[in-house]
């Protein structure tokens, strides 16, 4: 049976079909005896090794479904591209597979580019569709401040907020190492939201660092509007990305942001620095020196909340239907 943090968070609906598939390589069978049994009309598959599983599968059941893939990184600066064997499996399967859909679909321009020139496919061919990121009919308005971790949330110092998995490409070590250097001109305290592979290593510098007291991971949590609308900043440190989400939520709270200037989301969400300041990858000095900026200037909330606006729900869906159901207008 399907599991999962947000699976009750699903619409009503929304139907969820567990394939059963505990292994990547047991997906394929199933999704072929799905579409032979479902014959849907449409189908849109995330993310590879999926995005080519769903390509094969249709090609082997015969079944004339409409098929969109999309890809949500920057491929080139992928983890995975450390193993020389699966970067060129990436590499060819894309070359080879993409093209005999009935559409691509990247989350940023940066990542459309990065991925027409990484799989060797024609740019024309991929659409730029923005994630949806703000739920502009179900507006949620947070009265009330989160009160955990106490230290964080309850006190006169700037809270500094980031959210992501604590893993390498976040480069969360890059963030304490500036967050350090703050520290010895403002009262701040530090919040990663997140889990990963990483917080042994991350919690070694930070007491390293001697910021121990002032930096809380508190794990994953569910909800992090609250913590957005709380924070005094928000602060993206990642070497690379896709698009960004973190950027928009933090933006639709009216939170400030600072962001590494990777590829490919947030030159292009921050409108190259025109909603948040944007500094080199992995320049801890040049982050320091950014989110101190940024906590000492005034901000136009308003110019934020509007800017998130750009990536609702309702611009990205209609995007996705044009492409998944051609011709069919929306009601």
């Amino acid at each position: 049976m399907a599991t999962g943090e947000l699976l009750t968070d699903l619409q009503p609906g929304i139907r969820v079909m567990d394939l059963k598939a505990q292994r990547l390589r047991w997906a394929l069978p199933a999704l072929v005896r799905y579409l032979r049994k479902v014959r849907p009309a449409s189908v849109l598959a995330f993310m590879w090794p999926l995005t080519v599983i769903a390509l094969w599968a249709r090609t082997i059941s015969r079944v004339p479904t409409r098929l969109v893939v999309a890809e949500h990184t920057t491929w080139s600066r992928s983890e995975l591209l450390k193993r020389c064997s699966v970067g060129w499996q990436i590499r060819t399967s894309m070359r080879l597979f993409f093209p005999k859909s009935d559409g691509i679909v990247a989350v940023s321009q940066g990542a459309a580019d990065d991925l027409a020139h990484f799989a060797s496919l024609n740019p024309q061919s991929i659409t730029t569709i923005y994630n949806p990121v703000v739920d502009n009919e179900h507006e949620t308005e947070y009265t009330s401040a989160p009160s955990e971790p106490a230290g964080w949330c309850v006190g006169a110092h700037r809270r500094v907020l980031a959210v992501g998995t604590l893993k390498e490409i976040k480069d969360y070590s890059t963030l304490l190492d500036a967050f350090a250097a703050l520290r010895q001109q403002v009262n701040a305290k530090l919040l990663i939201l997140g889990e990963g592979e990483y917080r042994s290593t991350l919690e070694t510098q930070a007491g390293r660092l001697g910021i121990t007291d002032s930096v809380f991971m508190p794990g994953f949590v569910k909800d992090t509007a609250p913590y957005y609308c709380h924070a005094d900043l928000h602060v993206l440190s990642s070497t690379g990305e896709g698009f960004g989400n973190v950027i928009v939520e933090a933006l639709a709270a009216g939170t400030p942001v600072v962001s590494t200037d990777c590829p490919s989301g947030p030159q292009e969400i921050l409108c190259g620095g025109k909603f948040g300041l944007l500094v080199p990858v992995g320049d801890a000095k040049a982050l320091a020196s950014a989110m101190h900026q940024s906590l000492t200037s005034k901000h136009d909330q308003g110019a934020l909340i509007a800017r998130a606006q750009d990536f609702s729900i309702e611009k990205a869906a209609d995007k996705y239907q044009k492409l998944l159901f051609p011709g069919i207008e929306k009601q």
